[in-house]
């Protein structure tokens, strides 16, 4: 079994309350504390790999991009699955070529550019093209944007992602998706589902979000903002032991 076969089928089998958790790593060293900590596989958080790198979340290029996923997973492992967005642009032979250079194993492809919601009908046609050049080779986690963009009627959540799945997406991704949906998304959509978790302490517990339904939990840049903020806090304390007193 290959990378690719491993992570699809870590997403299948699972009961309720046993979500498959993916932590975000943002370099090599993140990565490789996560896959030392005994997670069977990793998903990049593209905004966290924007701020490691000094961009704004969704102006990475291209290029960096992809290098940064290069060095993830030379570093370890397990299988790698990364954010890359809306796809850059990239015709879906090259996206997909670029990925498997890069050494990941699976993909989220978002469906909303600058703000506004793609066609679901020509995104899904575009999801297809995509898996028709990477076969089985890779995994695709098609994100639904329509909570995040101002649509909270969960009809319509549910009907794209009908789209995408009939397209070949292996999960489906509503981010942004109220847990008091998440039992009704469950029930409207076929396959595995991906559901965002927070790192605070006040949002569900990843085996909370697996009872109503996640297949998968993602933390977003959640671990690497917390990594972020420890490191100022070491910072601070740093530059306050070390000032010199002033008379």
């Amino acid at each position: 079994m290959n990378k690719a076969e491993t992570f699809r089928a870590l997403h299948h089998g699972r009961v309720p309350g046993d979500p498959l958790v993916l932590p975000g790593p943002w370099d090599a060293a993140s990565a490789r504390a996560c896959a030392e900590a005994g997670f069977p596989a990793l998903a990049t958080p593209s905004a966290g790999v924007a701020a490691s790198l000094g961009y704004e979340d969704g102006a990475t290029p291209a290029d960096e991009m992809f290098a940064a996923v290069a060095r993830i997973t030379r570093a370890v492992d397990v299988p790698v699955s990364a954010d890359v967005e809306g796809g850059y642009g990239l015709p879906p032979k090259e996206l997909v070529e670029r990925l498997w250079e890069a050494g990941a194993v699976g993909c989220n492809l978002e469906d909303s550019d600058q703000g506004v919601l793609k066609d679901p009908r020509a995104h899904a046609d575009w999801l297809a093209e995509v898996r028709s050049v990477a076969a089985d080779g890779l995994f695709v986690n098609a994100r639904i944007d329509t909570f995040v963009r101002g649509v909270t009627d969960p009809g319509q959540t549910i009907e794209r992602a009908a789209l995408y799945v009939a397209a070949g997406a292996d999960c489906v991704y509503p981010i942004g998706a109220p847990t008091t949906v998440l039992p009704l998304l469950r029930s409207g959509i076929q396959g595995p589902l991906n559901v965002f978790a927070t790192l605070d302490g006040e949002g569900p517990s990843p085996t909370a979000l697996g009872e109503l339904g996640a297949t998968r939990v993602t933390f977003g840049p959640g671990l690497q903002r917390r990594a972020t903020a420890a490191l100022e806090e070491i910072a601070a304390q740093l530059r306050h032991s070390t000032s010199s007193p002033r008379g």
